[in-house]
C-alpha cells in the first residue's frame, strides 16, 4: 500500500537554488496566520475546520450578498473582521471583500478565470493571496496589488510555511514557495508532472492554465491536485491528493519544504490506500502525527503521517463531499453529501469509535467546530431549503437553526469571524452572515 514517491517526482528531486531572499529562521515558527479569524480555506495550517473562538449558540441572520455566478470555496475572515470571498461571475468581480459587522463591501476587483477554485488566505496585516489562472497575486486590505507571480497551472488555496513563506499546488502539479513581500520564489517551481522535453514542445499543444478545474471537486483525473495542502508547520511536511498520470485514482501524498540557507522540496511517501480516491482535502492532528481524509467510497481515514501506513479506516456510510473538521482531541465530523448525515467519530488511536449520529438531518453543507463544544453545519430545511444549524459537538443536540433566506441546493463552507460570526456560500452564489 505504501511506496516512496518515484518516477517524475524523484526525477525532480534534486535541491533547488535560492532564488530570492528573506527566507525565515529554521528554528522558530513564523506566525502569518490571522489566528483570531478564519485566515486559511480551513481555517488553518492544518485544515482543521476548527476556530477558538467560544461560539455563540443564539445565533441570527444579519446579512447576505449575491456574487454574480456560483461559488466554489469558502469565505476567510482577518482579524480586523474583514471577509473575502471568491465566485465564478461571468461578468464584474469574481474577488470580494466585505466587512463583517455591517455588510459592506469594502472592494472588490476582476481577475483571471480560475479565481473561485480558491480561498484568499489572509495573513496577520490583513494582506491577502488568491491564485488565478496562470499567477498567484497578493492585494492589501484596501484592494491594491502588491505583487502577481506567473506560475503553471491554477494555484489552489496556499498554506503559510512555518518560515513565513507562501506554498501552493496548482491543479497541474506545480508546487511554488514564494516570498510573501515580494512575490519572488523561494525555491525552484517543482513540477509533479515533468514538463515536456525541448523536442516534445515542438509539436505540443500549450496546456491551458485552467485545464481540469471542473474536475477538481470530483478528484477525477483531470485535476491531478483537488484540494488544500495540510502542512505541519514545524517540520516543514505538507500532505495533499495526486492523481498521476498512470494512477487508477488519486494518491495521499507527502513532501516536505525545508527553509533556510538552502531550501529544498523533497518527496516523503505516497500511499494508494484510499479506495476510489479522495477529492477532500487531508486533515492533520494537533500532534502531527495523523493525518485524516475521507475516500470517495464512503470510508474516514487515519494515515501515519510520518509512513504512510493506513491506521484505521471507519465507513461512515456516504461519499462526503468535503474535508472533515477536526477538533484537537480528535473529534472528527465529516462533510455532508447528496445523501450524508451528521455524525461524529473519535480517533481511539488504533480506531475510531462514533459518539453520536443524526440520520434524521440531511447535512448539505461543511462543519465547523468551535471553542465551547459548538459546531455549525448547513441541513435541507423542509423540500429544497437550507438552515444553519447550531450543534453541541458532544452530543450531537440541535441547539439552534437559522433558515438561510431564498438559498436552495447546498453550501460550499462554513467559516467563523473572530467575534463568533459565522459565514456560508451557496454554492449558486450567494454569502450567507449570521451574528
Amino acid at each position: 500500500m505504501r511506496r516512496v514517491l518515484r518516477s517524475s517526482v524523484m526525477v525532480m528531486a534534486a535541491i533547488a537554488t535560492v532564488m530570492a531572499a528573506g527566507c525565515g529562521s529554521e528554528s522558530s515558527v513564523v506566525d502569518r496566520y490571522a489566528t483570531a479569524g478564519w485566515p486559511a480555506m480551513h481555517a488553518d495550517a492544518r485544515n482543521s475546520d476548527t476556530s477558538e473562538v467560544t461560539g455563540s449558540r443564539d445565533l441570527e441572520f444579519a446579512w447576505s450578498r449575491p456574487l454574480g455566478g456560483p461559488i466554489a470555496a469558502y469565505a476567510s475572515v482577518g482579524a480586523n473582521g474583514q471577509s473575502f470571498v471568491t465566485a465564478r461571475a461571468e461578468n464584474g468581480c469574481n474577488l470580494f471583500s466585505f466587512q463583517l459587522d455591517t455588510g459592506r463591501k469594502v472592494w472588490c476587483t476582476r481577475m483571471n478565470d480560475g479565481v473561485a477554485a480558491s480561498t484568499p488566505i489572509v495573513d496577520t496585516a490583513t494582506n491577502v493571496y488568491v491564485g488565478e489562472s496562470g499567477a498567484m497575486a497578493s492585494y492589501t486590505r484596501n484592494g491594491q496589488l502588491r505583487w502577481r507571480t506567473l506560475v503553471v497551472g491554477t494555484p489552489l488555496s496556499a498554506q503559510f510555511t512555518g518560515d513565513g513563506n507562501l506554498l501552493f499546488i496548482t491543479q497541474l502539479g506545480q508546487i511554488n514557495v514564494l516570498n510573501p513581500q515580494t512575490g519572488a520564489k523561494v525555491v525552484s517551481s517543482f513540477n509533479l508532472i515533468p514538463p515536456p522535453t525541448f523536442e516534445q514542445q515542438t509539436n505540443a499543444e500549450l496546456i491551458p492554465d485552467n485545464q481540469g478545474l471542473d474536475e477538481c471537486f470530483l478528484g477525477t483525473s483531470g485535476c491531478p491536485v483537488a484540494n488544500t495542502p495540510a502542512i505541519d508547520l514545524e517540520s516543514g511536511t505538507f500532505y495533499f491528493t495526486f492523481y498521476g498520470p498512470n494512477s487508477q485514482a488519486a494518491d495521499l501524498v507527502a513532501m516536505k519544504y525545508t527553509g533556510g540557507d538552502n531550501p529544498s522540496i523533497t518527496p516523503e511517501w505516497s500511499t494508494d490506500a484510499l479506495p476510489g480516491g479522495t477529492a477532500s482535502s487531508p486533515d492533520l492532528s494537533k500532534d502531527g502525527k495523523t493525518v485524516y481524509t475521507t475516500d470517495n467510497n464512503g470510508t474516514l481515514w487515519a494515515i501515519d503521517a510520518a509512513t504512510g501506513d493506513p491506521v484505521w479506516s471507519y465507513d461512515i456510510g456516504f461519499n462526503s463531499a468535503g474535508s472533515p473538521s477536526t477538533s484537537d482531541d480528535g473529534l472528527i465530523i465529516p462533510a455532508g453529501a447528496a445523501d450524508g448525515h451528521l455524525l461524529a467519530v473519535q480517533d481511539k488511536g488504533d480506531h475510531a469509535e462514533l459518539v453520536w449520529e443524526r440520520k434524521d438531518l440531511l447535512q448539505l453543507g461543511v462543519p465547523a467546530q468551535t471553542a465551547g463544544d459548538t459546531g455549525y453545519t448547513v441541513v435541507r430545511e423542509g423540500d429544497n431549503g437550507l438552515s444553519l444549524i447550531t450543534f453541541d459537538t458532544r452530543s450531537g443536540e440541535t441547539v439552534a437553526q437559522n433558515t438561510l433566506p431564498g438559498a436552495v441546493g447546498f453550501t460550499v463552507g462554513t467559516s467563523v469571524g473572530p467575534n463568533g460570526e459565522v459565514l456560508t456560500p451557496s454554492a449558486i452564489g450567494e454569502l450567507f452572515v449570521f451574528k
